[in-house]
């Protein structure tokens, strides 16, 4: 099972808001990163609380510290020290964080990108939110982004709610748990539902989702 295939959208149609979304987005083009668990963890702490172009360029000196062709391993990370990271721009949490990270995962308790396949979603969360910096948030981000699971609905992000709210014409947000409710219909396809919500919140913030009578 994949994301956006056409088995997915004929499902979520059914859906008065997705339908409507649909319809105006068009095809599905989530195209998950082929990354280790490890790397995306590192990744998603260096842009937590931080913009974009910020992060990155934090995250490229921190890179250029390990001098390593590619991604660096968890034990050139280790081998580093606090002071150096923190010199590359990372807060003192994220160097706590991010050496936790890089520990675990010389463990094993980080899966590999091969032993990630044998764990479902679930144990998964179970196995990481114990992380230093890593919530049941960034789980699902790296579930959806970098492992491509077909099946995650992030009930806590803003964007996912918001984009429901615009795509069923509410007032308010609904509460995570009223969505994950809701959302059960959508399964075994809620990695699609969501990213077409995050598309409706992208093109009313542009001005440009066309979405019903508030009720």
């Amino acid at each position: 099972m994949s994301i956006g295939t056409p088995e997915a959208l004929r499902h979520l149609r059914r859906d008065p808001a997705l339908k409507r979304v649909i319809r105006q987005v068009g095809p599905c083009t989530l195209k998950p990163a082929r990354r280790q668990p490890y790397e995306a963890l590192v990744r998603a702490i260096a842009h937590q609380q931080v913009h974009g172009r910020a992060a990155e360029a934090i995250l490229g000196r921190f890179l250029a510290l390990c001098d390593q062709p590619g991604f660096p391993p968890p034990e050139a990370v280790l081998a580093l020290t606090p002071e150096q990271m923190r010199g590359a721009g990372l807060s003192a949490n994220k160097v706590l964080a991010i050496r936790d990270i890089a520990e675990k995962a010389a463990l094993g308790i980080v899966p590999t990108r091969a032993a990630a396949r044998r764990l479902s979603d679930d144990a998964l969360v179970e196995r990481l939110v114990p992380l230093r910096g890593v919530g049941r948030w960034t789980v699902e981000m790296l579930l959806i982004f970098t492992l491509g699971r077909p099946d995650v609905l992030p009930v806590d992000d803003f964007g996912v709610r918001e984009g429901y709210r615009l795509a069923a014409g509410l007032e308010e947000q609904p509460r995570p748990r009223a969505l994950a409710e809701i959302g059960e219909a959508w399964a075994p396809y809620r990695t699609t539902a969501a990213w077409y919500f995050w598309r409706a919140a992208d093109l009313a913030k542009d001005g440009r989702f066309r979405q019903p009578q508030a009720i």
